[in-house]
């Protein structure tokens, strides 16, 4: 850890820099930590945390998010935790609601305040990885002594925003590692999995919000979010994932105003087409269940009689399958 004084100078100088926060998105947060929120870098007390009562109600609102987390944090954990990395879920003010670690490590964890109940809101702790990543609604790297609080740069945090089924922001998804070793590189690595990891969990709750919806993949490239469209019986989009209200235009978060998906299916402009990716999507299920169309209807959460007619439409014929 580097010594404390010269850390808190730094942070201080070029939060007060007036040109840093246009050069830097860090130093833009380290201001906002300073200026915005009031926040001392030099500050000693532990990482706050919330009332039991708080904390029980909070778990309880994002019980669908927590449900559907759960296996894609397994997963996620089984890929970094010999490392000495723990994965933690958050709400959307940035307060952790569950957390993966080993026996080994959690007591380091839970001395840093990386727990179940801690408040890691940029408003509270300052630049972090949680806060910053919701503050901002960006994938985020915040390594060391990139961290505002002098206490915390002991620690390296790479994080992912997950939105909900109406284009909100529901939580963000990290992984921290309080090892000295810890590098830029391997935070590198781990990121790609942590964004990979926040698309499922997004993608999986838009799938359970609009179950009873035929869902278009929009584009099944590695993008930082999951690009999926909610159509309903009258060929009307009800549902879209913020990937896809960013590239359609269809409002940040809310309720989508009603648009026939006919109106956006067959564009061209590249990897986005939606024709070209639904069909993809409809040949890889039939192909995964060798041609059962009752399991690749499951698969793509649609009805069997539905699925039919999409086969029709997109020109996909029975000898394909």
């Amino acid at each position: 850890m580097k010594p404390r004084i010269p850390h808190v100078e730094r942070v201080v100088e070029t939060a007060k820099d007036p040109g840093a926060a246009a050069r830097s998105r860090l130093a833009a947060s380290w201001r906002r930590s300073l200026d915005h929120h009031g926040l001392d870098p030099g500050r000693r007390d532990d990482v706050h945390r919330i009332s039991e009562t708080e904390f029980s109600e909070r778990r309880e609102r994002a019980e669908n998010i927590r449900r559907i987390a759960t296996p894609k944090l397994d997963n996620l954990y089984q890929l970094v935790g010999s490392s000495g990395c723990g994965v933690l879920l958050t709400d959307a003010d940035g307060v952790v609601l569950d957390v993966r670690v080993s026996d080994a490590d959690r007591s380091v964890f839970e001395a840093w305040g990386l727990a179940p109940g801690s408040d890691w809101s940029e408003a509270s702790e300052g630049t972090n990885g949680i806060g910053t990543c919701i503050a901002e609604n960006r994938r985020v790297i915040i390594h060391q002594d990139e961290h505002f609080h002098a206490r915390n740069t002991g620690m390296s945090c790479i994080d992912a925003p997950v939105f909900g089924p109406e284009g909100d922001l529901i939580g963000a998804l990290d992984v921290s590692s309080a090892r000295a070793d810890q590098t830029e590189a391997i935070n590198r690595l781990i990121a790609a999995q942590v964004a990979h990891t926040a698309r499922q969990i997004e993608t999986d709750c838009f799938r359970a919000a609009f179950a009873d919806a035929r869902i278009i993949v929009a584009d099944d490239s590695d993008t930082d979010q999951a690009m999926l469209l909610a159509v309903d019986g009258d060929d009307l989009v009800i549902g879209a994932t913020r990937g896809a209200r960013l590239n359609f235009g269809l409002g940040l978060s809310g309720p989508v105003r009603a648009v026939p998906a006919s109106d956006l299916v067959g564009r061209d402009e590249g990897p986005t087409g939606f024709e070209k990716a639904e069909r993809a999507a409809v040949i890889r299920a039939l192909s995964r269940t060798d041609g059962n169309i009752s399991q690749a209807a499951r698969a793509l959460g649609v009805g069997r009689a539905t699925l039919y007619r999409r086969m029709k439409r997109l020109g996909i014929g029975e000898k394909l399958t």
